[in-house]
């Protein structure tokens, strides 16, 4: 098999970057998305040019990192899956390849094909946890939730944060990614404790971050690996503003007793 690439080379993230182009020749369609470029970049290397830099991690569609726009789509043609669950026979021989990083103000090219997302990272440390005292396994264990619950917190929590979501959206938005951080644990009983502060927190973290709004086109659900919901979304704009409201009758019942 063998497929022409047109790859995005840029060597910092101050530096301007293009598309060059890199026949892929001698493939097994059975290759992973991720082994074919290992495969250029050995030849690259063997030529004494520099090798593409990309993301990667665990290849098991676990970790997030393999980040890719593939012909202009976040992870390449598939559903529901990462770029490193994509394989080479998902293409026809012959096929030219467009291969871009992850677009989006908020996640910087750092070189090639690698992008900064740990904006992310800075949205979950400014809420996305639980404080309080959870006891040892055996005592979160005895705290009863119901299935229905229970399912839909794991739903919320099978976002790995790649950051598809984002790159798909045309405004940049991050909203299912925060969406289903918040519900994850906002679902729990060992999270609602801090379900007002922790929306709060992290929707001015995620605006802050530079995230575009939300108008609800649906392309960061299509392109989610995970198939997460955009019902999270809904879940948080009413937990947000029941959080707005919480906020507001405190300030004014401190108000009230200020002037008693």
């Amino acid at each position: 098999m063998k497929v022409n690439l047109r790859v995005w080379r840029q060597r910092g993230p101050d530096s301007p970057g293009e598309f060059k182009n890199y026949e892929a020749a001698d493939l097994n369609p059975n290759m992973s998305f991720l082994e074919m470029l290992d495969v250029v970049n050995d030849r690259l290397a063997s030529r004494g040019e520099e090798p593409i830099a990309f993301a990667h991690d665990c290849r098991e569609g676990i970790c997030g990192t393999c980040c890719l726009n593939i012909n202009g789509k976040p992870h390449g043609p598939g559903r529901a899956i990462a770029t490193c669950q994509t394989y080479m026979r998902s293409f026809r021989d012959g096929d030219t390849i467009t291969i871009e990083p992850f677009r989006a103000k908020p996640f910087p090219i750092l070189k090639d094909l690698v992008v900064d997302r740990s904006a992310f990272d800075r949205i979950m440390q400014s809420g996305g946890y639980v404080s309080v005292r959870t006891g040892a396994a055996p005592d979160g264990n005895s705290i009863p939730i119901s299935k229905e619950i229970a399912d839909r917190a794991m739903d919320a929590a099978q976002c790995i944060g790649c950051g598809a979501c984002v790159a798909a959206c045309k405004n940049a938005s991050a909203m299912l990614f925060v969406s289903a951080k918040v519900s994850q644990l906002s679902l729990l009983p060992q999270g609602r404790p801090e379900r007002h502060r922790r929306v709060l927190s992290m929707v001015a973290k995620m605006d802050e971050e530079g995230f575009g709004n939300c108008t609800v086109t649906g392309s960061c659900a299509a392109v989610c690996p995970k198939e997460v919901s955009l019902d999270f979304i809904t879940r948080m704009n009413r937990d947000y503003l029941a959080a707005l409201m919480h906020e507001a009758v405190g300030r004014a019942a401190g108000k009230e007793g200020g002037a008693g």
